[in-house]
């Protein structure tokens, strides 16, 4: 096979496009053929026949479903076996321990322990509600089968006693719905110190309680537990920027001080206000360990009767970062608003799809805090974008992804099948790596989105990959780097050279040098006298990302050189140029919406 493509009919193209399969594309007037290696025109025909857009989109939806099933695979892990099943033995079907219709009392407890078990403390139990009925979705305060409930959780202040140990004072608490009374409430001393704080959810059927010391009103297939905790534990970063010629800061002086007790990165209790307790109206005949996940985590059996208890679900997934709030010294309450309502089971589904997280994945903690982040953006594109407008943003997604994919293909395709070097600014290809590192190390050093670290990121790759195809890489093993490395060498490949575009080239970046390096050390001197920064690795990325935003434009000038001499823009990559143009202007309707540093947001529009 290998000498059947090198004995191929090889054609000599003057605008420097090849077809999808690799090979050159030739004009009727340019074709050179010799009669010896000369295919059959049909078979020529078919090699040279570039792909249609359904075969690219067909391409496209097969990769994307070849990712599908493996990151299902990696997701599904194993089934949980049953101890108690002999190997072998059937599994049988299951059934829900509460069915339809069936009468409920609801008991919240909220307390600091994880383990609850003091049912008799009266300042515990946070709302108790009698009489629901399971799956019913025509009662309620809307007719929905909705309940809701809402209270203020006092602060008790901690004040010093003689002997310097801290005494609890009283303090007046109102409680929705009944009078005011004096209380002493325990649970929420450590929770301005990052403690946690514990919400335990019981759901029996009327008549019984959940406490299991209370003999005759007791039974444990009548009483359904799950505890979620209130809080939630967040990171802050301290980013402590001066300048760093004269030291001095804008930055809140208080700010600089938990810096430096806590360090860059401190962990803080943060409060949600609203909760929904979802119980799920589900009698699906659930076999045990055959719940798919992600929904084998929420379906509990009994370990005894092999029936499942129904599912509580706790729904906070339209709850914002945004609105979550720090527990610091200057809150004096709690305010929580708990909302009762029954769900069905595909949309339990999708909110438990949702928030699953693969166990097989190996992203910091950081990188899911940037995902929640993302997802806020989603569910407030959902709430308060236009249907219409929200259609045309998802389509407008899928065409930028698109898009991205075939700029990626036929960039690479150019420069793998590309023969001559004839008309192409090779140091432009070269101050491009330099300006794709600098991008991923500006991204990197600041907070941004994890997409576009990875789209960066390949972009250098394609960029190194480039210059092996632009200059002649190899290995000087005579002359080694500290006598251990082998030492890189680049030389200019002869089809560069033995032209004029080298000429055209040098000529063009001496001009450039004339303009720039000025520029650039009036934007070094602006950028160290008047920008705060981390440091002085901070502010070399940052002067030389804000320098190639501001005056990156110029460096498109040797290639327009090479042009305007050449008299011919013929031996351009057309194809990638097209596809890239269009997604500028898609990355300028997206540069307010993902997250990511302003220089950057302003380099897209920019690029527009």
């Amino acid at each position: 096979m290998a000498t059947q493509e090198s004995e191929a009919t090889k054609a000599i193209v003057s605008n420097g496009e090849v077809s999808s399969n690799g090979t050159a594309a030739t004009t009727d007037d340019q074709t050179v053929q010799t009669a010896e290696n000369a295919q059959d025109p049909q078979q020529q025909q078919q090699q040279q026949q570039a792909p249609n857009a359904w075969q690219v989109i067909k391409g496209v939806l097969f990769r994307i479903f070849i990712i599908w099933a493996i990151s299902s695979w990696f997701r599904r892990g194993p089934s949980t076996p049953d101890p108690s099943t002999p190997a072998g033995a059937p599994r049988v079907p299951s059934r829900n321990l509460f069915p339809k219709d069936t009468l409920m009392d609801l008991y919240v407890y909220v307390s600091q322990e994880e383990v609850f078990t003091d049912f008799n403390n009266t300042d515990a139990l946070f709302w108790f509600h009698r009489d629901l009925v399971y799956g019913d979705w025509a009662t309620g305060e809307n007719g929905d089968g909705c309940y809701e409930h809402y209270k203020e959780m006092d602060i008790p202040e901690v004040g010093m006693s003689e002997d310097g140990g801290e005494v609890q004072c009283e303090r007046r608490e109102t409680w929705q719905g009944s009078r005011e009374r004096d209380v002493t409430d325990s649970r929420l001393m450590t929770v301005q110190q990052n403690g946690s704080l514990y919400m335990h959810v019981y759901f029996t059927k009327s008549g019984f309680h959940p406490d299991p010391k209370r003999k005759g009103q007791y039974r444990r297939l009548a009483t359904v537990h799950s505890t979620r905790m209130l809080n939630k534990f967040k990171r802050r970063k301290f980013l402590k920027t001066k300048n760093l010629l004269t030291g001095e800061t804008e930055a809140d002086p208080e700010m600089i001080k938990r810096a430096e007790s806590h360090g860059p990165v401190e962990i803080i209790s943060h409060w949600h206000p609203n909760l929904t307790i979802n119980m799920v109206d589900d009698h699906t005949a659930w076999v045990k360990g055959s719940v798919p996940p992600p929904l084998d985590q929420h379906v509990k059996f009994d370990a005894v009767s092999g029936d499942y208890y129904p599912i509580v679900y706790f729904n906070d997934y339209w709850n914002l970062q945004k609105d979550y709030y720090p527990i610091n010294e200057t809150l004096t309450a709690l305010p929580l608003r708990l909302s009762y309502c029954p769900l069905s089971l595909w949309r339990w589904q999708l909110y438990a799809a949702q928030n699953a997280r693969s166990p097989w994945n190996f992203l910091p903690e950081d990188t899911y805090e940037q995902s929640d982040e993302d997802q806020d953006s989603v569910k407030v594109a959902l709430l308060e974008t236009n249907p219409y407008l929200l259609g045309l943003t998802i389509v407008v997604s899928i065409v930028h992804s698109i898009f991205e994919f075939l700029a990626f293909k036929n960039d690479i395709q150019f420069w793998n099948s590309r023969q001559s070097l004839e008309g192409l600014s090779v140091r432009s290809i070269i101050f491009g790596v330099f300006q794709s590192l600098v991008v991923l190390l500006y991204i990197l050093d600041n907070e941004t989105n994890f997409v576009v670290q990875v789209s960066v990121f390949i972009g250098l790759l394609i960029d190194l990959w480039k210059i092996t195809k632009v200059m002649d890489v190899k290995f000087d093993r005579e002359n080694k780097i500290a006598g251990v490395l082998p030492r890189l060498v680049f030389t200019d490949k002869s089809t560069y050279v033995q032209s004029s575009t080298k000429i055209y080239d040098d000529m063009a970046f001496k001009y450039l040098s004339w303009l720039l390096y000025p520029l650039f050390g009036c934007y070094a001197v602006y950028s160290l006298l008047y920008v705060e920064h981390k440091g002085w690795y901070s502010w070399v990325l940052s002067m030389l990302y804000g320098f190639l935003l501001t005056f990156g434009f110029i460096t498109m000038t040797p290639q327009l050189f090479i042009n305007y001499k050449m008299k011919s823009v013929a031996h351009l990559p057309w194809r990638m140029l097209t596809y890239k143009a269009l997604n500028t202007f898609i990355d300028d309707l997206f540069a307010f919406v993902i997250k990511m540093p302003m220089m950057y947001r302003i380099g897209c529009l920019r690029d527009g």
